[in-house]
């Protein structure tokens, strides 16, 4: 299922290009030297592939705690439903609830902290920049963060996180080079797929979940995961 990660990133970044954008347009870049430029940019998505992982990090463990309580089959299931309700209940659904409430302070923190690296052309300053950004709030990376507690390991939901980060990368770089490049009618055309995407991929966690003996997409249980009885004979 870790294919399913760099393929959401790669969708999910048209989406990325309306929240996320201004803030990869604004980079206090070099703009006169090509070379510098790439490098700064590059050490921008090193800072958002290390805030993935972190978060993957988290979620990868709880993931290995229902790994190891046997619920992997049925978190399977549930993550897939929950990637598909996310997905087709309304935004303003979620909103009523103010479930970011708790967190608000911290937020906040962090959109200050952000603000003020911009002043800054470092190389620091940039991975910051980065860091930060990949812990703002973000619909696509909670739909990432439900794959990463299925991958029952805290190792691979790094790794998934990672790849959904690099798949975002070449269209957050490409906001850069060219801050115009897509028009609006065509961005929201293609977010109209993502959401078609993501019911998709919760469609693959619910199949792998059942267990129905399909090679890749849904393995017999006993070799869904990993094999529980070692063989020695």
């Amino acid at each position: 299922m870790l294919y399913t990660a760099f393929f959401f990133g790669l969708i999910s970044s048209f989406h990325c290009i309306g929240m996320c954008g201004p803030i990869a347009m604004m980079l206090p870049v070099d703009r006169n030297n090509p070379t510098k430029k790439t490098t700064q940019i590059i050490t921008y998505h090193l800072g958002r592939l290390m805030a993935y992982a972190t978060i993957g990090l988290i979620f990868g463990l709880v993931g290995k705690g229902f790994f190891l309580a046997g619920m992997q089959q049925k978190l399977s299931i549930f993550i897939g439903v929950a990637m598909i309700a996310i997905i087709l209940i309304p935004e303003k659904v979620f909103a009523k609830y103010n479930f970011s409430k708790p967190i608000f302070v911290l937020i906040s923190k962090i959109k200050t902290t952000l603000g003020s690296q911009f002043k800054n052309k470092s190389y620091k300053s940039l991975f910051t920049i980065g860091l930060l950004n990949g812990f703002l709030p973000c619909g696509m990376v909670y739909v990432a963060l439900f794959g990463a507690i299925a991958m029952q390991s805290a190792g691979l939901g790094v790794l998934y996180m990672i790849l959904f980060g690099l798949g975002t990368v070449p269209m957050m770089s490409s906001v850069v080079y060219l801050n115009s490049f897509l028009t609006k009618s065509i961005r929201n055309k293609i977010q109209k797929v993502i959401p078609y995407v993501a019911v998709i991929i919760g469609i693959l966690f619910i199949l792998r979940g059942l267990g129905l003996g399909i090679p890749y997409v849904s393995p017999a249980n006993m070799s869904l995961f990993v094999q529980e009885q070692p063989n020695c004979h």
